[in-house]
């Protein structure tokens, strides 16, 4: 089919790169503008761009799709059908409105479970068992379409949202695949082989875009809380402590027996930091000062001394 194409991180390239791998035509790609990223602030070109320019696809960043001149651009296009995934853009109606077969969205949750900007972190938050990806008619409102297709997969106890979310690029891309396919068959004459399924009013959860200051810890919260914060922010923004005045973060944590002040070091031996929280304890397992390497516990402790009685704290970190 004749696609455009619109999306911006991996997640999303991992379906653009699916789509021409089967041969679908994809027409023009739009992703965000190129942003300063890195302490040197320079120029980053998104996944999703970095998938067009190695298969010579047309490329359109626009900051906006709103003016006329970005909505000719699509129409120019001629698709027959839009896919979106991650894009970081409101497609307006006008735009919605330009393919025949409508605009498609790759959503990495259960909908209408977590609908919004960071679904993927919000379900680790929350303790989910399961998460998923759907595929949804895009309309007006924020990820409020009707469901064409969904798969489930279970959240693994260990899983941080970039495993997580490597899982679900995999189960996106299929399922965009599948669905497209069976999108043609029935342009040209086939059954319709799924059913467009309203999202129910009961179940709607919003994930909000993470803020840099939830990557505070907070040791008066049950170490379970604080242990799910760790997994949901890996690989970013990672979660931040202070002990000693020394500021890190933690990219590892394991639920343990313990009780005592919230933030008190309980032990330090055989390489292994145990931590107490409101309720419950961690072992802190992998962490890394600013501007340092990821280290083990052991590791870490040679550059900062650690006692038992020693006390975590939470720094202050703007939104």
């Amino acid at each position: 089919m004749r696609l455009v194409f619109a999306g911006t991180p991996q997640f999303a390239a991992s379906a653009l790169t699916a789509l021409t791998s089967v041969g679908h035509e994809v027409s023009l790609v739009l992703t965000q503008p190129d942003r300063p990223s890195g302490r040197g602030l320079k120029e980053k070109q998104s996944a999703v761009k970095e998938v067009a320019l190695e298969h010579g696809i047309p490329l359109f960043q626009p900051l906006s799709l709103k003016d006329a001149e970005a909505c000719a651009r699509v129409v120019a296009a001629a698709p027959e059908v839009i896919v979106v995934v991650a894009y970081g853009l409101i497609l307006p109606q006008s735009v919605l409105d330009i393919a025949p077969q409508g605009a498609l969205n790759i959503h990495a949750s259960l909908l209408p479970r977590w609908r919004g900007a960071a679904p993927v972190q919000r379900a680790i938050l929350a303790g989910d068992r399961e998460t998923g990806v759907c595929i949804m008619q895009m309309d007006a409102g924020l990820d409020t379409g009707p469901v064409l297709k969904r798969r489930n997969i279970v959240i693994g106890v260990d899983d941080t949202s970039g495993s997580l979310l490597e899982k679900l690029t995999e189960v996106g891309a299929q399922l965009i695949v599948d669905f497209l396919d069976e999108l043609r068959a029935t342009s040209l004459g086939g059954a319709v082989t799924w059913i467009a399924q309203p999202q129910p009013a009961a179940g709607v959860t919003y994930a909000a875009k993470i803020e840099k200051r939830e990557s505070r810890i907070n040791w008066n919260e049950p170490a379970i809380l604080i242990e799910r914060k760790v997994r949901a922010f890996s690989p970013s923004p990672g979660t931040v402590t202070r002990l000693n005045g020394v500021e890190f973060k933690i990219w590892q944590a394991r639920l343990c027996d313990g009780t005592g002040l919230p933030g008190e070091v309980l032990a330090f031996e055989d390489g292994v930091l145990r931590v107490a929280c409101g309720q419950g304890a961690l072992q802190l397992l992998e962490l890394q000062r600013a501007g340092g390497r990821r280290l083990h516990a052991r590791e870490f402790s040679l550059g900062i001394p650690v006692r038992a009685g020693n006390r975590c704290e939470s720094p202050t970190i703007g939104s």
